[in-house]
């Protein structure tokens, strides 16, 4: 008997490589930077909002000397990709050229767009989405920015602090500045942008959608398999484990599901083992067949 053959689902990714997966790259960097750019000179720089790095370093400068943003971006990124390529190595300096010289072109191009408001709490909440956009953007095409994230990327390299700690710092020393140069109030909102964005590049890394993941503790494990092999059309891993109160081996299902599946696989395990014990948590991301596509070069 020929053995049996799984067909792609409608919602699979079919895997990109080589010269389109470059192509694709290429353009969501050029896309995330035209989307950062707009949110930052539609919010952040009318409502003098400086929420950490080289960007909020040119807001600080144009509130003080009347320098356009753009200027003082190529001014500070240029440098600090010289210092990535020479510290940080070649591929640092690939991923983050494109970044570095398209975000303050947009940022330039984009200066003069009508302002939607000059309301600092909502310029912080739609300048932190908006920015926060742009670079998840720009990170899922596995590009970079630059700025002082490539700073932060050279002090961690060679004092052993985290990243995370270095990032903060660079943030923070702007953000402080800011609340001296311009006013505390304005640093407060500030912090409440550089929050928003973080949130969304993580949203966007991870995904908005949550994958479902269902552990599966029962004692007709074979015919819950076997149903969800031909019903669901879904995989499973037989994870061994033991219980904790009668010391017994037994075998957990481990399901991951789309969402639109999760009342099938709990009405096929009640209906199959009405006492079965179920577990659903989220999953943020799940790589390879049936899923989402891995990155590939």
């Amino acid at each position: 008997m020929p053995p049996k053959t799984r067909k792609r689902r409608f919602n699979e990714y079919i895997p990109v490589t080589g010269p389109v997966r470059h192509t694709i790259d290429t353009l969501m960097i050029i896309v995330g930077s035209f989307i950062t750019a707009l949110a930052f000179n539609l919010f952040l720089v009318p409502n003098h909002i400086a929420s950490g790095g080289v960007s909020g370093l040119s807001v600080i400068a144009q509130s003080l000397f009347g320098i356009e943003p753009a200027y003082t971006q190529w001014a500070l990124n240029i440098p600090l990709f010289i210092a990535g390529f020479l510290l940080l190595g070649r591929d640092y300096a690939i991923r983050s050229l494109l970044g570095t010289v398209v975000l303050p072109l947009f940022v330039f191009i984009t200066r003069d767009f009508p302002v939607p408001t000059t309301d600092p709490l909502l310029a912080s909440l739609y300048g932190g989405i908006g920015v926060g956009l742009g670079l998840g953007i720009v990170f899922r095409g596995r590009g970079s920015t630059g700025g002082l994230s490539t700073l932060a990327q050279i002090i961690q390299k060679y004092s052993g602090l985290s990243l995370s700690v270095c990032v903060v710092l660079m943030d923070g020393t702007v953000i402080a500045l800011a609340g001296f140069i311009l006013s505390p109030e304005k640093a407060l909102y500030a912090l409440i942008g550089l929050y928003i964005t973080g949130k969304i590049i993580d949203s966007i890394e991870l995904g908005f959608n949550y994958t479902k993941v269902a552990y599966i503790i029962a004692e007709n494990t074979e015919a819950i398999s076997e149903a969800v092999l031909s019903e669901l059309d879904r995989g499973l891993t037989k994870l061994s484990a033991r219980g904790g109160y009668t010391g017994d081996d037994r075998t957990v299902l481990m399901v991951v599901v789309g969402q639109s599946e999760v009342t099938r696989l709990k009405t096929l395990v009640q209906k199959l083992e009405p006492t079965a014990f179920v577990i659903i948590t989220n999953a943020h991301e799940v790589l390879g067949e049936g899923f989402k596509r891995t990155e590939q070069a």
